[in-house]
């Protein structure tokens, strides 16, 4: 019974994983794009109706400007001219009006849509599995979220600003040039048709130079917050010219896509510029020679000349602004590439939450490998009960980390399940699995914050008093108390201020303020001195006398006062039991500790 749920559970996770359960917005920039858009209906359809009205407005003083023109070529008709006068100003009164109102609320609209999409993103963002984020650079994947929502602030813009207003001063023209002679309408829309298509057909061959600067650009700014990241590495082995010369290398890769993708748009400019002078000059002959047979009005000349030069440099823009579609797209599809990648970590539909009763942890035939490696844990079987205090120990590569990388769900498991207090850790939800589990890992991050805020992150509402409790028992309030501000000292990014030491002990402090049923440390006192850690240690059996505790350390003496302890080879278990009793017996962890004894004792010869 047992393991035909644990079949079909398995079965419910794999067809997850293979099925594209993404967000329908994050599967192409075109969703993307009308996700945000229909996020905001009113506010988009009011700032098109106002664009759609200011270029209407752009259009009819032309058309009043021929009336003026007609009224003051003609004979004397003051008042006909007055009125013209007084209509043209009014519409470019209320032309300039909608521009105004267009622009604040276009600010208005595309910044929260920005707000939103960011906050979207990060949403996906920490529901990849840890191995993703080792795989990308974390500057490349800030730069590509905030870039993302700049691309989509240039993409409203140019379709509201820039091929708006062009498709209603085409149409306009269109009504305007028909009273004048309707073969220089069926003219006009001709060449400005045969012009947009070879434009658009023309920049749409060149959307892979725009897709190559978008992945360009994100390589480059990711790796050069990589070397910022890591400028102690850099100093320290002398590596500053040989840094600098690697990144005049992603830099220069980055202006060759970028001068590829920049060259291309000049070359459509310069095709418009040419068709431009053909059709405008041809346009202004005819129109000029049908006045000198009497066949227009001079305000016919004006308005012809007016609106030829005005709808085929509008063509221009908005061909070139479907070119920039095009490479704002390739931005954003760079980014749905990289960003909206599959998550192979997901909770099922439904997914009840984790109801933590003891600290309870079973492993059942569990089996995991990396990739097309060999099974970093195979046919695990273990059982840890409720508030037991754990060591693990084993050479590199015995899979210890893989051990409570999966209890955490990093990864899921490919055979067997792991339970905490009776429940599969892949049927519930994430989020209260993880926070039933307190983990201090080897290599500590900490937030560029104040020593205050790190400790309290492991519990928001914790009081200053609960928070310095913590402390004390990871006995770091006293270096904390002698740092500048205290409590309030602000560590630095990654906690760059502090030493590698001092950071263990205040992730350690954060691990003890969870209130959470299981605490795992994963090498989490290797930085400090053995006197230190085993203090800790003491500390841990002490303090967390109700709670599970699994520990992964690799010196052996500090887990002599833990329950028991588990060595692991090759991915199994071949020893277990209390670390008396393992050493009486001579095996695997009777070596490793003689090892250390007798290391220990050259260090102190020494």
């Amino acid at each position: 019974m047992v393991a035909r749920k644990v079949r079909s559970l398995s079965r419910d996770l794999r067809r997850l994983t293979r099925r594209d359960s993404r967000p329908p917005f994050l599967r192409g920039p075109a969703a993307f794009v009308t996700h945000y858009v229909l996020a905001r209906p009113a506010q988009f359809a009011l700032l098109i109706v106002m664009v759609l009205g200011a270029a209407a407005c752009a259009v009819a003083v032309q058309y009043v400007m021929k009336l003026l023109v007609d009224a003051m070529a003609g004979p004397r008709d003051q008042s006909g001219a007055w009125t013209a006068l007084s209509i043209f100003i009014g519409i470019i009164a209320v032309e300039s009006m909608l521009w105004r109102l267009s622009g604040w609320l276009g600010c208005r609209v595309t910044v929260g849509a920005g707000v939103d999409m960011r906050l979207d993103l990060f949403e996906y963002l920490n529901g990849q599995p840890m191995r993703y984020f080792a795989e990308n650079l974390a500057g490349s994947l800030g730069q590509r979220i905030t870039s993302t929502a700049g691309n989509f602030g240039a993409f409203t813009n140019t379709v509201v600003w820039r091929i708006l207003p062009p498709c209603v001063d085409f149409v306009g023209a269109l009504l305007i040039f028909a009273t004048v002679d309707w073969r220089m309408m069926l003219a006009l829309a001709a060449a400005v048709v045969v012009i947009m298509a070879g434009l658009i057909l023309f920049g749409e061959q060149g959307r892979h130079y725009h897709r190559a600067y978008a992945a360009q650009a994100s390589h480059a700014g990711g790796d050069l917050v990589d070397v910022i990241a890591n400028m102690w590495a850099v100093k320290a082995f002398s590596a500053r010219q040989r840094e600098r010369d690697r990144l005049t290398g992603h830099f220069e890769a980055e202006a060759d896509a970028q001068r590829a993708s920049w060259m291309y748009t000049e070359k459509a400019r310069l095709i418009h510029d040419v068709a431009l002078w053909v059709m405008a000059g041809g346009m202004l002959f005819w129109a000029v020679d049908l006045w000198s047979r009497d066949r227009i009005s001079p305000g016919d000349v004006v308005v012809v000349s007016a609106l030829t030069f005005r709808i085929l440099h509008g063509s221009r823009d908005m061909a070139l602004s479907l070119v920039d579609m095009v490479q704002q797209f390739g931005f954003i599809e760079d980014t749905l590439r990289v960003i909206g990648q599959q998550q192979t970590v997901r909770d099922l539909p439904d997914a009840p939450t984790l109801k933590p009763q003891g600290g309870e942890i079973v492993y059942r035939d569990v089996c995991f490998a990396y990739g097309r490696g060999g099974d970093a844990l195979h046919g695990l079987n273990l059982h840890i009960p409720a508030g037991q205090k754990v060591g693990v120990v084993g050479p590199s590569g015995a899979g210890k980390s893989t051990f409570i990388h999966l209890l955490q769900r990093l990864y899921d498991v490919q055979e067997g399940e792991i339970l905490i207090d009776g429940q599969p850790v892949a049927g519930v939800t994430q989020d209260s699995l993880r926070e039933s589990l307190a983990v201090v890992p080897q290599e500590i991050t900490l937030f560029h914050r104040t020593v205050l805020d790190n400790i309290r992150f492991a519990r928001p509402e914790a009081t200053d008093e609960e928070i310095r409790a913590a402390a004390k028992a990871a006995h770091c309030d006293g270096f904390v108390r002698s740092l500048s501000d205290g409590y309030q000292t602000v560590v630095g990014e990654r906690g760059t201020k502090l030493s590698g030491g001092q950071r263990q002990r205040i992730g350690i402090a954060r691990a003890f303020l969870k209130a959470s049923p299981i605490i795992i440390l994963d090498e989490a006192t290797s930085a400090l001195d053995t006197e230190s850690e085993l203090e800790i240690q003491h500390a841990l059996v002490r303090i967390m006398r109700d709670r599970t505790v699994i520990a992964v350390a690799h010196r052996l003496s500090t887990l002599s006062s833990f329950d028991r302890i588990i060595v692991m080879s090759g991915g199994r278990v071949v020893e277990d039991g209390p670390a008396a009793d393992l050493r009486a017996r001579g095996g695997l962890f009777d070596r490793m500790w003689r090892l250390q004894a007798d290391g220990l004792s050259l260090q102190e010869a020494v």
